[in-house]
């Protein structure tokens, strides 16, 4: 699981407490690299344009992100070694009690087509409470550094799950590379979460496998070569991702906008084109949920709040996070998804999406190199 990669690194720099289920060697120094949207079956589709990567997958076996495979949750999921249920980030958009629709990638909420900022009124450390691996790296000793584009540097969503370390921000591919190094080369044990999210945009917006998306492949690719080739002694680069991506064609898709029997008794729709949160007006969940079902069919699992619970869906669900999940929740089949032309138009716009079961999107990266 996407929760075992923190707590194997943190034991492997011999923080006391944690377990190391994926087996990582014993290190001084250790970098954690998220490429945001690279899943498993996209870097043996295309080994080619990847070589260094490729190689290192040959000894290695993918991970299962969770769900909902999306950003935000996974996210939070390596950062604190929960699952979803605990965290709280059930989505990259849900609905907070008293709050209204949040969005966790701009800590903005709407109500009733209000857009307010939450940052100061809503603090991420209250949304999502729980110690992040970063914070007990940091109790422990360990220098922890945190490499994220500028506009990640004090986000809401960046406060909620990745406290704990020294935000570095990173303009482009060489700052990112030359701050790892620095990280690495401290004298005491450190630990360096980094992160590149410009191939999940081109995922999202050409396809995976597209020519753009390949070209920006190999361009990590080499990042990472060079990274394992220059980084000093006693260190492990860890490779890792969020999700993976699937195509979701136009034929494949219901929109929720022009199909007036799915916007009946719902007064929020929130989460991915493939993993929705639907809730409802007071006491129209049972026809929502009996609605949803008979239009989506084989297109979609489609089950109430309790349902997905009890099937798992999320882990383990505390008191707090349950009243987050949607009344109807559901994970689209196959290459189907469920947009909004009106409300989501840049949404709709994507060739690809991720949320759901599918392998293509649970299925993700841990690969080491060490020196």
């Amino acid at each position: 699981m996407l929760t075992h990669v923190m707590p194997s690194l943190l034991a492997a720099l011999a923080v006391p407490g944690f377990d190391n289920p994926l087996g990582v060697r014993d290190v001084r120094a250790a970098c954690v690299l998220l490429v945001d949207g690279l899943g498993w079956a996209q870097l043996r589709e295309h080994a080619v344009d990847a070589p260094f990567l490729s190689s290192l997958a040959e000894d290695s076996e993918p991970l299962v992100a969770g769900f909902p495979a999306t950003t935000a949750t996974s996210l939070a999921s390596l950062a604190t070694g929960q699952p979803a249920g605990v965290h709280g980030i059930v989505s990259y958009s849900f609905a907070l009690p008293g709050i209204g629709l949040l969005d966790t990638l701009t800590w903005t909420a709407s109500d009733d087509d209000t857009q307010i900022d939450l940052r100061e009124r809503v603090l991420p450390e209250q949304v999502q409470p729980t110690v992040t691996m970063l914070e007990r790296a940091t109790h422990a000793g360990v220098d922890v550094t945190c490499v994220v584009p500028p506009r990640h540097e004090h986000s809401g969503l960046s406060r909620a799950v990745l406290r704990g370390g020294d935000f570095r921000a990173a303009r482009a591919l060489g700052e990112l590379a030359a701050a790892v190094l620095a990280t690495l080369a401290k004298p005491h044990p450190a630990l360096c979460y980094a992160y590149l999210g410009d191939l999940d945009g081109l995922g999202h917006a050409h396809g995976p496998g597209s020519l753009e998306w390949r070209l920006h492949l190999s361009t990590v690719d080499h990042l990472v070569s060079t990274l394992a080739e220059r980084m000093p002694p006693g260190s492990v680069l860890t490779i890792t991702s969020d999700h993976g991506m699937i195509d979701v064609p136009g034929d494949c898709r219901v929109d929720v906008d022009t199909h007036p029997v799915l916007r009946e008794g719902v007064r929020y729709l929130a989460g991915d084109v493939r993993a929705r949160h639907v809730y409802t007006q007071p006491g129209a969940a049972a026809d929502v949920l009996a609605a949803w079902q008979e239009v989506l069919g084989p297109r979609a699992w489609v089950l109430s709040r309790d349902q997905a619970t009890e099937a798992g869906w999320f882990g383990p669900v505390t008191g707090r996070v349950r009243p987050r999940i949607g009344d109807v929740v559901t994970a689209s089949c196959g290459h189907h998804g469920i947009v909004r032309s009106h409300a989501e138009p840049n949404v709709t716009a994507m060739v690809a999406h991720h949320g759901s079961f599918a392998p293509a999107e649970q299925h993700v990266l841990f690969l080491t190199s060490y020196r």
